[in-house]
């Protein structure tokens, strides 16, 4: 695989150029507020259970953490054939965070992504919301503007929304058409700015691996819809 690197207003974007490999490997970092299952998402991704997941009155993740999947096969074809897919996903501290300044998370999670992601870049940010809930104004302002601190004028093309505990809105007699019909303001004019990318997520079948694999198809489609792009994020000291 070859890169080609370019400028856009200080941030570096880099062009993934699909050449001769057998391999491909995609970075992504999951955000959200306190219990939205956002660890649990990436578990879902990785499929394993790298980040602690659990039901507490206050925020559990206190740090970033990278998992990395192993090679999974069956997701992606190139020319005919099979290419192994390995999947990095970044675990962060909720925002807005029990025992974290906004200043303090932003800091350490920024720095984490330059860290874990500075050489081969960002493929996408998952803002992680709960379809069972929803989505109040001030709310979406604060992601939002999180997300913006974090990714820059580009994090348009580089977010996706991860709608979680879709399980619980398909036992209210919502399908997903339905779900969006009913939906609020807020959250379509946030999946429109994201350029209507999001996937809901099942907790109680995303443990599946035909779940997983629909999950990761549609995540590659995202990215290859963005042209491989990935977005370098460097460390600034102030």
């Amino acid at each position: 695989m070859l890169f080609v690197c370019h400028s856009v207003t200080g941030l570096w974007i880099k062009a993934l150029t699909m050449a001769d490999s057998n391999e491909m490997t995609i970075n992504l970092v999951v955000l959200g507020r306190p219990q939205t299952g956002k660890s649990a998402a990436g578990n879902s991704l990785l499929g394993s259970s790298d980040f602690e997941s659990r039901c507490s009155p206050s925020s559990v993740t206190t740090c970033c953490s990278l998992g990395c999947s192993c090679h999974i096969s069956g997701i992606i074809r190139r020319n005919g054939c099979e290419i192994a897919l390995r999947v990095r996903v970044l675990d962060t501290p909720s925002y807005p965070h029990s025992g974290l300044s906004k200043e303090q998370l932003r800091d350490t999670v920024s720095s984490a992504l330059a860290h874990h992601f500075g050489e081969e870049g960002l493929h996408l940010a998952l803002l992680v919301l709960r379809a069972d809930l929803p989505l109040c104004p001030d709310e979406s302002d604060h992601a939002i503007q999180f997300i913006q601190e974090l990714l820059g004028p580009t994090w348009k093309d580089f977010t996706a929304v991860l709608l979680t505990h879709a399980d619980k809105a398909e036992e209210a007699g919502f399908s997903e058409e339905a779900y969006l019909r009913s939906a609020s303001s807020t959250l379509l004019s946030l999946l429109s700015s994201v350029q209507h990318k999001y996937i809901f997520l099942d907790n109680q079948k995303s443990i599946i691996k035909e779940e997983r694999a629909i999950v990761l198809r549609k995540l590659l489609n995202f990215i290859r819809q963005n042209n491989y792009q990935a977005l370098l994020l460097k460390q600034t000291k102030e």
